[in-house]
């Protein structure tokens, strides 16, 4: 009967001290990456509601416009339907390239040096 190794322990390391955080917290590499976060996620979200609530409010008072055949049994209402959900996916998508290319590298250089501190 063979006995298993345990893995290796890990050393805790330890927290930064509240005030550490406070003081990263007024850096200007994290007042950065706050604004690089805002500029891209404030715009498109005051975009993608208003564009929701056009749909809504096409559909309520609009009704002969949405009930506009395109093709087929296929009417305007259905294709911006259709549109909502295409332009969440996108959204998402293009808010993944941004994080992966502007936000990760600004948060990850701010976390290794708050661990690099303790």
């Amino acid at each position: 009967m063979a006995t298993e190794t345990p893995p290796p322990s890990e050393t805790p390391t330890a927290l930064p001290a509240t005030e550490e955080f406070v003081h990263m917290q007024a850096s200007a590499e994290f007042r950065e990456l706050r604004r690089s976060h805002r500029s891209f996620a404030f715009p498109l979200t005051v975009a993608f509601i208003a564009w929701y609530l056009l749909y809504v409010l096409l559909s309520n008072y609009a009704g002969d416009f949405m009930g506009t055949q395109l093709v087929g049994n296929i009417n305007v209402a259905l294709a911006l339907g259709l549109a909502q959900f295409l332009t969440t996916f996108l959204i998402a998508w293009w808010y993944a390239r941004h994080a992966a290319a502007k936000l990760d590298p600004k948060a990850k250089a701010i976390k290794s040096r708050m661990e690099d501190r303790t």
